[in-house]
């Protein structure tokens, strides 16, 4: 893919996982909130949540360098899948351990995209 804005600095990251529990609208909340302090990104507003009855909790945050998306389903399983995007930097592996620890996943799955 050829970088249309060679200029402005994007990173982007997924993270994927199986929680020990289902997760709930105050957990995603929660995780958006201390995942803004692990990365140093700067919060613009509280972190959004909505329910889809047929797919599950989704969740942003909106920060002053870009945002971050969750996902989280029910069903057919357990599972997760957080979206980062930014256009300041941040170390992915501190990412992906501290939504590791906060999801108490046993299996995790990430990929960085530059």
């Amino acid at each position: 893919m050829k970088d249309l804005a060679p200029t402005i600095y994007r990173q982007r990251l997924i993270i994927e996982g199986y929680p020990k529990h289902a997760i709930s609208d105050q957990d995603i909340k929660t995780y958006l909130s201390q995942l803004s302090r692990v990365t140093g990104m700067k919060d613009l507003i509280e972190p959004v949540t909505h329910r889809s009855d047929i797919y599950g909790w989704a969740g942003w945050i909106h920060w002053e360098t870009s945002g971050a998306h969750f996902y989280a389903w029910e069903s057919p399983l357990l599972f997760f899948s957080v979206d980062i995007y930014t256009c300041k930097p941040f170390d992915p592996n501190v990412a992906v351990a501290f939504t590791k620890q906060y999801f108490a996943s046993d299996v995790i799955e990430f990929k960085e995209f530059e």
